[in-house]
């Protein structure tokens, strides 16, 4: 197969030596589609970004697979050349974008997921838009978070229309297929040489006009309402959590399904406790003599008051763990601890006797203050090792 032309200032001569060092002379379609992608990857405008000579390249591989893939075109190109496409040339095939599978029979499949440009596989058919999806805020305390609750909202959003049905169209009467797009919802553009496929202009890409509207809603199949809807929070949602209730967003427009309702939960902060996935932390104040001579006290839960032991000689910011007192996972059977930390309170509002008291402790505690309050006297004892380095 000839693949150079004999004209250098061609965009053709470029293009097929692009294809030819990709493709060999009797290579069949599939390997001509196969070695068109990958190229079409490689130079496609939303990977190079803004680079015009790759964006032109693109243009070029694009010609040459127009040629490549018609065996008509292969052909002609094979025995005349360039002139085989220009005006009034021996071709006669009407320039590159003839037929209307040029570019999305071999690029959309690949390039509708990756750059969102929803062409579809050979597909211009419009499609009824799907409806917004919606997000509800709702703001919990701890208990009903952790224990889970059914509550009802009341969501303002769009309904399908019921005298139409949601079709858009007066009841008796239904939409017409567009006379200009044919009911694809999509045209095309001729430019130069290349076919570019818009948006049909008189149906606005719907493929289907309605000629008597359906007064309810104006055409639109859908109408304005405040929905009351039932929701059940699951025990053990936090913060950031959202609730999917699928088909309880906006309704689309002639019929299209609905979006979902995403009800997005804030638990508000507890006077007690704090969370932290699924444990709980609290502080409990205990007297200095608790935790000098040990005892039992009462500790807050969810569930109401256990009995923690404190042992003797226990000093403040020591952590306690009761195990399974904490929050149940939302995504499994795990339940988490609650941490209390004792916090050693000093007592104030001393009378005059209680004061005489607490220094006669101390007084009797002074001649063995390493002995009762060690890190204490390792403190200091740091502090004037620290001076006396800094005077060496």
């Amino acid at each position: 197969m000839l693949i150079k032309v004999q004209t250098k200032r061609s965009h053709l001569c470029q293009n097929a030596i692009i294809m030819k060092s990709e493709v060999s002379k009797d290579a069949n379609e599939r390997d001509i589609k196969k070695s068109y992608k990958k190229l079409a990857m490689k130079y496609h405008p939303d990977r190079t970004k803004g680079d015009k000579e790759k964006e032109e390249t693109f243009k070029e591989i694009q010609e040459a697979y127009e040629v490549l893939k018609d065996d008509q075109k292969r052909a002609a190109y094979d025995q005349y050349g360039h002139a085989a496409f220009e005006q009034g040339g021996h071709g006669g095939g009407g320039g590159f974008g003839g037929g209307q599978g040029d570019f999305g029979d071999a690029f959309g499949d690949i390039f509708g997921d990756i750059f969102g440009g929803g062409r579809g596989r050979g597909g211009r058919q419009s499609r009824a838009q799907r409806g917004s999806d919606l997000r509800y805020n709702v703001e919990l305390n701890l208990e009903d978070a952790v224990k889970g609750k059914s509550l009802e909202i009341k969501v303002p959003t769009y309904v399908s229309c019921e005298p139409c049905d949601g079709s858009g169209a007066k009841k008796g009467t239904s939409a017409k297929t567009c006379t200009t797009c044919h009911g694809h919802g999509q045209v095309q553009m001729r430019q130069g040489l290349f076919a570019v496929q818009q948006t049909c202009p008189t149906c606005g890409g719907k493929g289907k006009i309605i000629t008597d509207p359906c007064p309810a809603c104006r055409g639109q199949g859908r109408v304005e309402k405040t929905k009351t809807l039932s929701v059940k929070i699951p025990p053990g949602v936090d913060t950031g959590d959202r609730i999917r209730l699928s088909g309880e967003g906006e309704a689309g427009e002639h019929g299209a399904p609905a979006g979902d309702l995403y009800v997005q939960v804030n638990v508000r902060d507890h006077d007690i406790f704090v969370r932290d996935e699924n444990h709980l932390y609290c502080e409990v104040p205990i007297s200095f003599v608790t935790a000098a001579l040990g005892g039992e006290i009462e500790v807050p839960t969810l569930g109401g008051k256990v009995k923690l032991k404190v042992p003797k000689e226990t000093q403040t910011g020591k952590m306690f763990r009761l195990r399974g007192k904490g929050v149940k996972s939302v995504r499994s059977a795990t339940t988490g601890d609650l941490m209390c930390k004792v916090v050693i309170e000093t007592p104030v509002n001393l009378s005059g006797d209680q004061a005489d008291l607490l220094r006669q402790l101390e007084e009797k505690m002074g001649k063995s203050s390493k002995k009762h309050s060690p890190k204490e006297t390792g403190f200091f004892d740091g502090v004037k090792k620290f001076f006396d380095d800094l005077k060496g």
